[in-house]
């Protein structure tokens, strides 16, 4: 009961706390989940994407 309180007190109580908190946490869930899905992607398309398979197609210039 002690950590509700403590964050309606701290948070939740006035308006100004609030909103800006809200901002911030799903700012904050908005980059965890762009990272970590992305980190995914790569893992399940490893092999398959450009960045993987680039030095098959595209030669260097000293290589020329």
């Amino acid at each position: 009961m002690a950590f509700a309180d403590a964050f309606y007190n701290t948070i939740v109580k006035r308006n100004s706390v609030f909103v800006p908190a809200i901002f911030a946490g799903a700012f904050a869930f908005n980059m965890g989940f762009d990272i970590a899905i992305s980190q995914f992607w790569d893992h399940w398309n490893r092999g398959r994407q450009w960045k993987d398979i680039r030095g098959r197609y595209i030669q260097d210039a000293d290589e020329s």
